[in-house]
């Protein structure tokens, strides 16, 4: 189903969509009050979403279809408006899974390069299944002895990264560390490149920490959050700085969550940290356990809260990942380790 007030843009948006085998369009309605009345009938298997509708909006249209019949939800957004940015951002933190740039025309630059991520990205997240609310029975992964939860050696640096469903679980594990939380952080989120510097504004508004892309040359400091741009993979070099690389993708990734902890085990080695949360595919797993093998603290999100257990059931099945923990819970022991350790 097709969400969009614009007679043009829903003109284009349906036409992009029928020439695509994959996909099959039920429905291309131009307000929200349109798609809700009609979502119990045709029951879509995915949504592509305008945010800025008469009357209710995108963002209280994704709340109200994850609150009444969920459904996959991509969000399709102008890239360059600020406003519409912030309300993309949120509108994933509501439950949409990705966030893709609107197309303009179809003699504009770039637009057959967007139209096939509109397609994928619509044909990618109608298969994942998503529910209304976790109920509180959830059962909970043992922990490990307490030594295992432990680093060897202080830690330097803490890496992140995720794919599907990641804006709102970054902001929920960064949410629980403080302003002066004594590492750097190392962030990599996938995501269209239009869409990453505002990514990074909209983070760092919810978290304590100052977050923004990383600057190539730069030496991290702690208590900053240093987000790979678009189309570069983020880099810890030797002597502890950064650098961003125009190397090619890694598994179609650029950035790369394995290019990332790659660099961090080689640098930083068993004073690393590493996280990999929700996430479609593989990428990361391998990092990660180069990052363990290295003597680093490696950690994944439980598949009991993962939107998309894709990328740290890899880590898992790899060997990559020394404790796996339900979201909530992840913050706080990556405030607790480094406490530990300064203790």
């Amino acid at each position: 189903m097709i969400v969009e007030d614009s007679l043009v843009v829903r003109r284009l948006l349906s036409h992009i969509v029928m020439r695509d085998p994959r996909l099959h369009l039920i429905a291309a309605v131009a307000s929200a009050e349109d798609a809700l009345q009609e979502l119990p009938r045709l029951r879509p298997d995915v949504i592509s979403m305008d945010i800025r509708l008469p009357g209710i909006d995108g963002l209280e249209a994704t709340r109200r279809i994850m609150s009444e019949q969920p459904t996959p939800i991509v969000v399709i957004a102008d890239s360059v408006e600020d406003s519409a940015l912030r309300i993309s951002m949120n509108a994933l933190r509501a439950g949409a899974l990705s966030v893709v740039e609107k197309p303009v025309g179809t003699e504009t630059d770039g637009y057959e390069r967007i139209a096939e991520t509109i397609c994928t990205q619509l044909f990618i997240m109608s298969q994942v299944p998503v529910i209304r609310r976790r109920g509180p029975g959830i059962s909970r992964p043992p922990l490990p002895p307490p030594s295992a939860l432990l680093p060897r050696t202080r830690p330097s640096v803490l890496a992140i990264a995720a794919s599907t469903g990641g804006p709102p679980a970054l902001a929920q594990v960064l949410g629980a560390l403080p302003a002066d939380y004594p590492l750097p952080v190392l962030l990599v989120q996938h995501m269209g490149s239009p869409f990453l510097e505002g990514f990074a504004a909209w983070l760092d508004g919810l978290v304590p920490m100052r977050v923004r892309l990383a600057r190539d040359g730069e030496r991290p400091r702690p208590g900053e959050v240093y987000v790979a741009p678009g189309e570069r993979h983020l880099l810890m070099a030797p002597g502890g700085v950064l650098r961003l690389s125009a190397e090619p993708p890694l598994a179609s990734q650029r950035p790369s969550a394995t290019r990332l902890f790659q660099s961090v085990a080689e640098t930083a080695g068993a004073q690393g940290l590493g996280v990999l949360l929700t996430g479609m595919g593989e990428d990361g797993a391998a990092g990660l356990l180069a990052m363990r093998q290295a003597g680093a603290l490696t950690l994944t999100e439980h598949e009991s809260t993962a939107v998309v257990y894709g990328m740290p059931a890899a880590a898992v099945r790899m060997g990559g990942s020394l404790l796996t923990l339900p979201l909530p819970l992840i913050g706080p022991h990556l405030l607790a380790v480094v406490r530990e350790a300064i203790a």
